[in-house]
């Protein structure tokens, strides 16, 4: 074993022009060893490494080893594939504060990523799927570590500290042959940031989206305030080894290396793009009551907005304005102009911009109230 390792590193110490032998070397060695892999990302780029994780899971013969695979993200909310980010997160929050969004292949609920919170990918064949002997892992690890803490896998393959607190979260994926299980240990994550970005960007929502389960969280370090991370890293793998009955030695990773990893650029690209990260948002319908207020006369007026997004994009859209208030035409045409267009605010700002530009007076600003309250209500 340690001289496949003393082969690995000497051809990752030749040059970046070497990256691509000596990945597949890590590979190739660890089939003929019986060894499983554990590896380290040097990335902090949730998409570089949720694409590491694709390309593992594409290329990895995972019917004769098993890889173990320990990342870390700046401030990102990641949802699940099957998930409505309007419902799940407060998106104008997360803008505010300059933190991204990202959607994962696997099913589960959201979860707020930082530089506190340590994730785990579990790859094996879809034979040796087990997300409780996988949680068994985390939890020995940290009884060995940390005999004073009660750490405990619950039927819903959580982790809780004290029976109360959820540490760990769960999520997975199964292909035909493969599997991937991946999950969350909040180590020293931003709890009030946490708290302001898992809320939901608007109410009236209706969807079959698949909708998470909030739980009291808390921190291993506030727990356990010496807690280093290179202690937790390192007992995370010696249990991985033990439970498995491996020798794997820790590997560090660039997900970024496309010498190393052949197509893991554009994979990550495509979970980047818009189309994937709200446009792959199951069908959902939202109705809205909206107060609109003529402020140069004093004056309110109730009005009702009633919309289908599909693919990310408004699919139809009506609203119900009191005619004494706005001319039913100027109404019709405001649904029109924002049907086609993404359910975001920064497009439906632009596509009533046109409209509001041929109108003036208290028509103008009357539209204008109409379109900033419609505006707000796709977050």
């Amino acid at each position: 074993m340690m001289s496949q390792l003393r082969r690995m590193f000497n051809l990752l110490r030749a040059g970046t022009g070497n990256q691509q032998l000596w990945t597949r070397s890590l590979f190739r060695d660890s089939a003929s060893g019986g060894a499983g892999l554990v590896l380290q990302s040097q990335s902090t780029d949730v998409y570089q490494n949720l694409a590491l994780e694709d390309w593992i899971d594409a290329h990895v013969d995972l019917e004769h080893r098993s890889v173990l695979l320990l990342w870390r993200n700046e401030p990102v909310v990641v949802i699940g594939r099957h998930q409505n980010p309007w419902t799940e997160c407060d998106l104008s929050a997360m803008r505010r504060l300059g933190i991204p969004l990202a959607r994962r292949r696997s099913g589960g609920g959201t979860v707020y990523h930082d530089l506190g919170n340590l994730n785990m990918t579990f790859f094996a064949s879809k034979k040796a799927y087990d997300r409780q002997r996988n949680l068994k892992v985390v939890t020995e690890a940290l009884k060995r570590l940390c005999p004073e803490l009660d750490v405990r896998a619950t039927e819903r393959f959580d982790i809780l500290l004290n029976g109360h607190y959820k540490i760990s979260g769960t999520a997975s994926r199964l292909s035909r042959k493969s599997s991937y299980h991946h999950c969350t240990l909040l180590h020293s994550s931003d709890r009030p940031a946490l708290s302001t970005v898992l809320r939901p960007s608007r109410a009236g929502i209706q969807s079959n989206a698949t909708p998470s389960i909030p739980s009291p969280v808390t921190n291993l370090t506030d727990h356990a305030p010496s807690l280093e991370w290179d202690q937790l890293l390192e007992a995370l793998a010696q249990q991985y080894n033990r439970e498995f009955g491996l020798c794997s030695a820790s590997t560090i990773v660039d997900p970024s290396a496309e010498s190393s990893f052949p197509g893991v650029g554009s994979m990550a690209a495509e979970l980047r793009s818009w189309e994937w990260t709200f446009g792959k948002t199951p069908k959902f319908s939202i109705e809205s009551r909206l107060q609109l207020t003529d402020e140069q006369l004093g004056a309110r007026c109730p009005a009702e907005l009633h919309m289908e997004v599909k693919n990310g994009r408004v699919d139809s859209c009506r609203l119900d304005v009191p005619a004494d208030w706005l001319p039913l035409q100027q109404s019709r045409q405001l649904s029109d102009v924002l049907v086609g267009e993404r359910f975001c605010p920064h497009r439906a700002a632009a596509a009533v911009t046109e409209l509001l530009r041929s109108e003036s007076g208290q028509l103008r600003r009357r539209l204008l109230n109409l379109c900033e309250a419609v505006v707000a209500v796709t977050g």
